[in-house]
């Protein structure tokens, strides 16, 4: 099988959507170093344990695996591998790799380390959040039971060839290859650091790490053996942490900083937007995203399905968009619009205050409720909270709000008995490769409901898994309309459980110094996300 059949179905809706922004066409040029600020701090880089949007591009730069996309699409091309061959019953991908790869710290990349990093980040010890990713594989369940460390459908054939056999037919797989999760990780470096392997990462990427100062910085140097010729093209790139948005954008006026990497607040996106000196540095990309508030299932009283339907039609959404400048639209399922299989005839809960205080008053709770909304504290996150806040008051339901940092949020999102509502917002899902089932396993499946997983739901409906894995099985070109209407049943079908309230479809906007070139779509890239720091450049 060609690469070319496999190539996403989505890539013809995100081209028509993706970038209002102009293309830059300019020759890159190599040299330079950048500024890019965050708010928060890296929680971890290792490619097994990192799931958030801020330190997902830093990883891709600083690892590879067998897959990957063209830069600024949806497009699969082969990374550590350079080339595949499928088997006739469509169950073993036997992998080439590229010969010479080497780790930065000088040692070869074999077909051993292929087989290590997938058995880590299968172990359950490593406690990964994608661990579910590669539950197709053969042998994955007796290694997440902990019965055994090795993922028997794995095998190295020779050092340069590497044979991963599946259970069944798996229209995903290839996509999956592609993830953080599957990067390719030296055993060694692993076990020097143990623990701390996420804060002295070693990969093959792009960019090496050369400094972490906790706090402050994070310092990415240029890899001088790279294996693709002529990129990347920057020489460092330092990660300036502890930065508030607003400060960041002020500094960047100042050509101080390059890229702010929280983007655009709402408070300044008018002033940024009318300005002539910055018409052509910012970037408006739709993405593969859903912004929505999860539902505890086994946190009393939400664990009462009137309860959660009431909060679904408590929460005015066309507010909220309000909030951030109409830069999205409202969403009435976990799909977003632009994904095959959702559901343009499905209605959802429509905004009901008096509908959804009846439906409290049946489920026991005619005087409301006291319970917690957990949220990023990075604007405006802290004010959509408090508009679902305010929202939910009318309803005679007190919600507290925890605004924490992002790496606290999603900790408490991975305890079942810690966050009863969670605002996703500035960690809101971002499809980790363009397929519906990625919207399923790690957020609504029963897979990702463990601990430190991202089903902060604890929402695990069998039937529909069954349901999805049926749909996943479905790998011939043939079935690929019938298979998304699968998928769509499946997330139609989850929300008559509400388990989340979809909230929006947001754009992604940011604005970039002038020094910088490179495509609009590599700084809202819908895979490196937010930025494709391999491909751009400075001026």
């Amino acid at each position: 099988m060609t690469l070319k059949t496999r190539k996403s179905l989505f890539t013809s809706a995100i081209a028509s959507l993706m970038f209002a922004a102009s293309v830059q066409a300019a020759e890159p040029k190599n040299g330079g170093d950048i500024i890019v600020t965050y708010q928060n701090d890296v929680a971890t880089l290792d490619p097994a344990i990192g799931y958030d949007w801020q330190n997902w591009s830093m990883i891709k730069s600083l690892f590879d695996g067998l897959m990957d996309y063209d830069p600024g699409t949806t497009e699969l091309r082969l990374d550590l591998a350079e080339s595949y061959k499928l088997s006739e019953d469509g169950k073993t991908y036997t992998f080439k790799l590229r010969p010479g790869v080497k780790f930065h710290n000088g040692r070869e990349m074999k077909a051993a380390d292929v087989k290590y990093s997938l058995e880590r980040t299968s172990n359950p010890n490593t406690k990964s959040p994608g661990a579910g990713f590669f539950s197709p594989i053969v042998g994955y369940d007796a290694v997440s039971q902990g019965e055994t460390t090795e993922l028997e459908g794995v095998k190295v054939v020779d050092d340069y060839t590497v044979s991963i056999e599946l259970t069944a037919p798996n229209a995903t797989f290839l996509h999956v290859m592609g993830l953080n999760f599957a990067s390719i990780v030296p055993k060694e470096e692993v076990e020097k650091y143990g623990e701390d392997f996420g804060k002295n990462p070693v990969g093959t990427g792009a960019y090496e790490l050369t400094d972490w100062t906790l706090g402050q910085k994070l310092v990415f140097e240029k890899n001088p053996e790279y294996f693709r010729s002529g990129v990347p093209y920057i020489d460092t790139i330092t990660f300036e942490v502890g930065q508030e948005p607003l400060v960041a954008l002020q500094r960047l006026e100042r050509d101080e900083v390059d890229i702010a990497g929280d983007g655009i607040p709402p408070a300044k996106y008018l002033q940024f937007k009318n300005d002539p000196r910055f018409q052509d540095l910012m970037v408006t990309g739709d993405q593969l995203h859903t912004g929505y508030l999860t539902l505890n299932v086994t946190m009393p009283p939400l664990d009462n399905l009137k309860v959660r339907k009431a909060i679904n039609m408590a929460i005015n959404k066309d507010r909220i968009v309000r909030i951030i400048n109409g830069r999205a639209t409202p969403a009435n399922q976990p799909l977003p619009p632009a994904m095959p299989g959702y559901d343009s005839d499905y209605e959802g809960y429509k905004f009901d205050p008096e509908g959804a205080k009846a439906l409290l008053a049946e489920a026991g709770f005619a005087d409301g409720f006291e319970t917690e909304l957990f949220v990023m504290n990075t604007d405006p996150q802290p004010r959509i909270a408090q508009a679902m806040q305010q929202d939910l008051a009318n309803i005679g339901i007190t919600a507290n709000i925890k605004s924490l940092a992002q790496a606290n949020v999603i900790a408490a999102g991975g305890v079942q008995d810690q966050a009863p509502m969670v605002w996703s917002g500035g960690m809101a899902w971002i499809a980790d490769f363009p397929d519906p089932s990625n919207f399923w396993g790690p957020i609504l499946g029963c897979d990702g409901a463990v601990p430190g997983g991202w089903n902060w739901a604890w929402y695990c409906n069998e039937e529909l898994d069954a349901k999805g894995a049926k749909a996943d099985a479905m790998a011939a070109a043939d079935q690929q309309e019938a298979r998304s209407e699968l998928w769509g049943e499946v997330f139609t079908q989850a929300m008559a459980d509400a388990p989340w309230v979809p909230i929006f479809n947001e754009q992604r906007v940011t604005v970039h110094s002038k020094r910088m070139g490179g495509e609009d779509a590599l700084y809202v890239d819908p895979v490196h996300v937010p930025v494709n720091y391999d491909y751009i450049w400075v001026k």
